[in-house]
């Protein structure tokens, strides 16, 4: 009975998709809504490019450093003068940058360690990109309160282990 029923509302919500689909195609508000979207995400990723650019947080500044020194290390220059000595400060940096991992898409909260000190950020773990460094660096970086972050993550590519 269960297997019937879960095929019926396959059927159901398939059809309601296909219907949809074919009434919206070719509706001119859902074209522009569309082009928006993608405006907008492009806009984003080129934002998002040119900042790890910047601050070398590209895949291949972070191979080469990775395979140099076994660490990557980037330095806000702004703020590289002001220490925060103040360990709630630390304590707050360190929940803001894992609430922004447990957001992330791409990043995993499970796998990567924050440790905050005077507003020295270090991560820790494993990623299953070198991109994927870059990503969890700048989400760092961008956090209120942290003048330094220094990555020891490494780079296990998904599907090895059967975790997943």
């Amino acid at each position: 009975m269960r297997v019937f029923l879960a095929l019926f509302l396959g059927l159901v919500i398939g059809g309601a998709a296909v219907w949809f689909y074919i009434t919206y195609q070719g509706n001119p508000r859902m074209q522009a809504a569309q082009d928006k979207v993608e405006t907008v995400a492009k806009s984003a990723r080129d934002s998002v490019q040119n900042e790890l650019r910047v601050l070398d947080l590209r895949s291949e500044d972070i191979k080469d450093e990775l395979a140099r020194t076994g660490q990557v290390v980037r330095r806000k220059a702004r703020e590289a003068g002001q220490a925060v000595a103040d360990a709630t400060a630390d304590a707050r940096t360190t929940g803001a940058i894992k609430a922004k991992l447990v957001t992330s898409r791409d990043l995993s909260a499970l796998n990567i360690s924050v440790n905050t000190t005077a507003g020295v950020v270090t991560l820790s773990g494993t990623v299953s990109s070198s991109e994927h460094i870059g990503k969890a660096m700048l989400l760092a970086m961008e956090t209120q309160g942290v003048r330094e972050v220094i990555s020891t993550l490494q780079v296990k590519p998904k599907g090895k282990g059967g975790g997943g």
